[in-house]
Parts: C-alpha cells; sequence; structure tokens
C-alpha cells in the first residue's frame, strides 16, 4: 500500500497556515504526519476554522480559539503559546492554579470552562480571565465578592442545558433570561454571552441543531444594553456545525494537543 502522502500532486498549493499541515481522511482514518506537534496541530485546527468561515460566510476572523489544556503537560501549552495560542482553558481550578505557578507568563488568558463548586469559586475569582460554566446565582454572586478590585470584572458565560440532559449542569433554556435578568446587577461579573455542550454525534444535522437552538435563544434574550455576542460552542469533532450556526468561540482540546496525558 502506497504512503498516502504520495496521492498528493506537487502542484497543489496550500494555502499559508497549512504548509505545515494536511490533513487527509483516507478510508476513514485521519492521516497525519507522525513528526508534526502542537504547533502543526495548531495551525491545522486554524485553518479549519478559517475554512468554515469562509464556507458557511462568516467574517474572516470572527471564530475565536480557546485551546481546552485540561490533563495536557505544561510543556504542550508552552508549544502553543509560543506559536500565538493566548487562550486556554481549563476545567479543574487546583490543577489549572498548578499550571498558571509554572507558566507565569503574561499574556496568557485562562477560561474556566468546568463545573463550579462552591469551595473553589475563590481560585476561579481570583486566578482566571473567563468563566463559561456560570448556571447558578450563588455561585455568581460569590465570583462577584470575591473578584480582586485589582483586576477587570471576570467575563462570563452562561452555561445552557439545551436537551435538558440528566446529570449535566446548565440553565434549562426557558431560566435563562431571568438568570441573566439576576446576574445583570452584579458589578464585578461581566456577562457576554452562552455556552453549551451538546451532545455528540456523528449526523451533521444533528450537529448544528443544538448550535442553532443556542443562538435563537441568545437572539431572544438580548438586549441592547446586554448583548450577549459570544456564543461558546463546538469542540474538535463538531467545530465547523458550530461556527455554521453562529459560534464564535470554539473549544478545542485533543485536536490542538493530541491525546490527554495528565492523569
Amino acid at each position: 500500500m502506497r504512503c498516502p502522502w504520495t496521492l498528493v500532486p506537487d502542484r497543489v498549493r496550500l494555502r499559508s497556515d497549512l504548509i505545515d499541515y494536511l490533513q487527509l481522511t483516507i478510508w476513514g482514518l485521519e492521516m497525519v504526519r507522525p513528526t508534526q506537534g502542537v504547533p502543526a496541530r495548531l495551525a491545522a485546527v486554524r485553518a479549519r476554522i478559517r475554512a468554515a468561515e469562509d464556507r458557511f460566510g462568516r467574517e474572516p476572523g470572527s471564530v475565536a480559539l480557546l485551546a481546552v489544556s485540561k490533563k495536557q503537560e505544561v510543556a504542550k501549552i508552552r508549544a502553543a503559546f509560543a506559536v500565538g495560542q493566548t487562550a486556554f482553558g481549563e476545567s479543574y481550578a487546583q490543577e489549572a492554579a498548578e499550571k498558571m505557578g509554572v507558566l507565569e507568563t503574561q499574556g496568557v488568558r485562562w477560561h474556566f470552562i468546568g463545573r463550579i463548586q462552591s469551595n473553589k469559586t475563590r481560585q476561579i475569582a481570583e486566578r482566571f480571565d473567563w468563566v463559561h460554566s456560570l448556571c447558578d446565582l450563588k455561585h455568581a454572586r460569590r465570583l462577584s465578592e470575591q473578584r480582586p478590585a485589582r483586576l477587570p470584572p471576570l467575563t462570563a458565560c452562561v452555561q445552557v442545558n439545551l436537551d435538558l440532559e440528566p446529570g449535566k449542569a446548565g440553565l434549562p433554556p426557558a431560566q435563562v433570561a431571568d438568570f441573566i435578568t439576576a446576574c445583570a446587577g452584579l458589578p464585578r461579573l461581566k456577562l457576554v454571552g452562552l455556552m453549551a455542550l451538546p451532545a455528540p454525534t456523528e449526523d451533521e444535522e444533528a450537529r448544528r441543531r443544538p448550535c442553532r437552538a443556542l443562538r435563537l435563544l441568545r437572539d431572544r434574550i438580548a438586549t441592547p444594553a446586554l448583548p450577549l455576542p459570544v456564543l461558546s460552542m463546538g469542540m474538535s469533532a463538531d467545530l465547523e456545525a458550530a461556527i455554521a450556526e453562529g459560534a464564535t468561540m470554539v473549544r478545542v482540546g485533543t485536536a490542538v494537543f493530541g491525546p490527554r496525558e495528565v492523569g
């Protein structure tokens, strides 16, 4: 069997952000040059985002990439930062605090994307720039109260449980508007949008449906005073579907860093 790379004609001209990367799906397998590491994976994800923006009529650069670094080695985060990635997502406050202590890198923006625990709100309020998983008014109040005065207000997205999945964090869609109203007066929180974690599926339309629902919910509840411009949705497998339906930030982990290696 010939190496799949021999199937690519020399005359093919790749976009600049794909020069060090080519992703082929052959016989249902994703073939990637074995020497590629985080920089090439990151270039590939950025290329997917730019291609989806173009395909679905989005403004170039309108979709931000959040590199989900939970359970990843610090060396991989450094490698991503070295090639321009500055936003990183973590799900566990203590793990993130340990990484922050090692990295001490100016310019990194830390996003908390995991389930919020009451005993971790101070850590989140003091160490993170964003929180994507806000869905409890008690937590919202604590985060606002515990946000240090030296820092700008904590940027926040409200997590929505679109399909009312048991055990999944997030507010039912019908409760989101009242929750946002209750949070709007908290002085150290800055509400900017909505976040969702749709159930995984292989069907393209099924991937797009919950993303569309989140966008339509945002459109219904947004006001001139609180426009909620951020839609945090889409991951490694479904970022194209999310971008098609209006995502402004996609959260991508394994496609950037590879399999999680930290226990």
